[in-house]
């Protein structure tokens, strides 16, 4: 790393946002008296058990952390009977996982699954049979993964389902049927099963079959996920796009034999996609979520008369919400620019009104559980900008800018990993510690973003991710011709796909940015088929294409055979523990850039996986970002 341009006290300042503690992941417990949750507070992601008084903005007593000192937690989820959580571990920070069970009071903690050193579990869900678990398990040597059951009181496993990679989404109350979300990325559809006969379902077997068949029958139009049954399971509501360019929710009755009718839309909006859903006691509301230009907005609809109301969050995002078994309030996970993710409980209708009513008041932090420690005045706040990439598509971004900036400033292209993914108004903490710095950050959702419908989502894949590439030089016009910023004062960064895309720019238009950085970004693409865990490389090929069928496109979209091009300065980060997009994406370009002559950096993190979790690694990693881009973008 080249020596510090930067105060101690401007790096402690780094420290402090970038060291702040979360809470996120909340799962009320059956009586709705405690609640579990993740939380960082210790330096990596734990387990915690905390208790709420009957209003639920309360506690009662100190939280209590559940899971063993050792184990880095993904997620937790309430067992129906309140005797147990299941959760998943993240062994030394990879995106491989396993699945364990613990007492809320911290005792009986063990594995259950996914230990095997190729193996991973998909989260799935606690079901109405006694102390059993349903989830998803990638033996790691295949594109596939099985749905089984766990009981977890014994341990026993079994296997009830097979055939291609499957995410479990639902059991029926009695056992007999399943529903399971199949597909490649951008291509996922829903099934149901019968697990009624002897061994496994499948397709093979006649015993599984798509859920939108009727509507949709030619692969590919039945685009669904979230499938879920309602309480006596006649009907499986899901959160759809068949048909339409947008997320909406919809129904479906079964029949006495499980054969699925028609699909009915119950909820939708040609402004939004409905990003989640929970229904709500006795079935006949529902808490919408709708992601609106980014930030997300609750709506509480009665599904029969097709009319409900906002719940008052603000401009805030929800990436998690745990809602309580009778429907009436909830624990949300909300973030925002100026505060990390943190948990608030919300009245979700008035108890007082015999009709349905919003509360009028924003939900309230839940006490006692972890608080950020920033002061929100010395956060900036984002505005969303919109403007036209070189061939007339409309996009948008959000431009953060230093409290005292004035005209031009040194600007930061921040773009976002996915690419089915999008960049929100939520908190950042490499942006955060980049506009303390005196840089300006616009963060772009390029083609290729969720949140603006499926046709937007489909324009970079496969050959048209050449005609994508655009954008990016497109913001940087955007930029200078508004007097955002000025011509060599603009760097670029990204995670993961974003990393991705800001070594592509730095390879195809050599004298656009005055810096670059990349954390966890693919630099070769058959590299990364050849090296990424077996599933996701399964996962991708409709993203990307196929390494066995499309190599010369691969070999066309690598930024690694154009790196002697490269003029910028340039920082590569990655964890050593990443599996998702492995190390040597990162370690290849590094060579290929020092090979080329090109001023270089590579910082890796011990530890780390895909996503930076541990304090100290936050900490490394953001300071050298922050520093490279603070020396050579001004």
């Amino acid at each position: 790393m080249p020596p510090a341009l930067l105060s101690q006290q401007l790096l402690d300042r780094i420290g402090d946002i970038a060291g702040v503690v979360g809470a996120w992941c909340p799962s009320l417990s059956p009586d709705g008296q405690r609640i579990a949750y993740v939380t960082d507070r210790s330096g990596l992601p734990r387990l915690e058990v905390a208790q709420l008084t009957p209003a639920g903005d309360r506690t009662a007593g100190r939280p209590v952390q559940v899971s063993p000192a050792d184990q880095e937690i993904v997620s937790a989820a309430w067992s129906p009977d309140g005797e147990y959580l299941a959760y998943l571990v993240s062994p030394d920070g990879l995106i491989r996982a396993e699945l364990h069970v613990v007492r809320p009071d911290g005792t009986g903690s063990r594995a259950l699954a996914g230990t095997d050193p190729l193996a991973t579990v998909l989260a799935g869900c606690w079901t109405a049979l006694p102390a059993t678990y349903a989830f998803s398990l990638a033996d790691g040597r295949g594109p596939n993964a099985d749905i089984c059951l766990v009981d977890v009181v014994t341990g026993d496993v079994r296997t009830v389902a097979t055939g291609g990679f499957l995410a479990v989404t639902s059991l029926s109350r009695d056992g007999r049927w399943l529903i399971a979300r199949r597909g490649p990325r951008g291509r996922r559809h829903l099934l149901i099963a019968d697990l009624t006969g002897d061994g496994p379902a499948s397709a093979a077997n006649g015993r599984i079959h798509r859920l939108l068949a009727p509507d949709f029958p030619e692969p590919g139009t039945d685009l669904a996920e979230d499938g879920r049954f309602s309480a006596d399971g006649s009907a499986v509501y899901l959160r759809t796009v068949a048909g339409r360019d947008r997320y909406a929710l919809g129904t479906v009755d079964l029949d006495a034999g499980g054969h699925p009718g028609r699909l009915r839309v119950l909820a939708e909006r040609n402004d939004a996609d409905l990003e989640s859903y929970a229904i709500l006691g006795d079935g006949q509301r529902a808490m919408l979520v709708w992601n609106v230009q980014g930030r997300s907005s609750i709506e509480i609809r009665d599904l029969a008369a097709g009319s409900g109301y906002e719940i008052n969050i603000g401009q805030k995002v929800l990436p998690g919400w745990s809602v309580h078994r009778d429907g009436r309030s909830a624990v949300l996970e909300l973030s925002e620019p100026v505060a990390p993710r943190s948990l608030y409980h919300a009245d979700l209708f008035n108890p007082g009104a015999g009709a349905l009513h919003p509360t009028g008041e924003p939900p309230h932090r839940v006490a006692g559980l972890p608080e950020p420690e920033l002061t929100r005045d010395r956060l900036t706040r984002p505005e969303l900008l919109t403007y036209d990439s070189a061939d007339g598509l409309p996009l948008a971004g959000l431009l953060y800018r230093p409290a005292a900036a004035a005209g031009p400033v040194p600007t930061v292209v921040l773009l976002h990993g996915g690419p089915e993914s999008q960049e929100r108004p939520a908190f950042s903490i490499l942006t955060q510690s980049l506009v303390a710095a005196g840089l300006a950050v616009f963060a772009p959702n390029v083609r290729g973003s969720t949140g603006y419908g499926l046709s937007f989502m489909r324009m970079d894949d496969l050959a048209r991710r050449e005609s994508s590439f655009q954008d990016v030089p497109a913001t940087v016009d955007f930029l200078v011709r508004s007097g955002i910023s000025a011509p060599g004062r603009l760097g670029v960064h990204g995670w993961s796909y974003g990393g991705y895309l800001a070594l592509v720019a730095l390879t195809r238009w050599p004298a656009l940015f005055s810096a670059g950085s990349s954390h966890a970004g693919m630099s070769d693409l058959m590299g990364f088929f050849a090296e990424t865990e077996t599933w996701m490389a399964a996962a991708s090929v409709t993203e990307y294409g196929d390494p066995r069928t499309d190599e010369g496109l691969l070999r066309r979209l690598s930024p690694i055979h154009r790196m002697d091009r490269v003029l910028a300065p340039t920082l590569l980060v990655h964890g050593e523990q990443d599996t998702n997009v492995p190390v040597g994406e990162s370690v290849r370009a590094h060579a290929a850039l020092r090979a080329a002559g090109a001023r270089t950096d590579l910082l890796l993190l011990p530890g780390e996986g895909h996503t930076i979790v541990g304090r100290h690694g936050r900490i490394a990693s953001t300071q050298a970002i922050v520093q490279w881009h603070a020396r050579y973008t001004t």
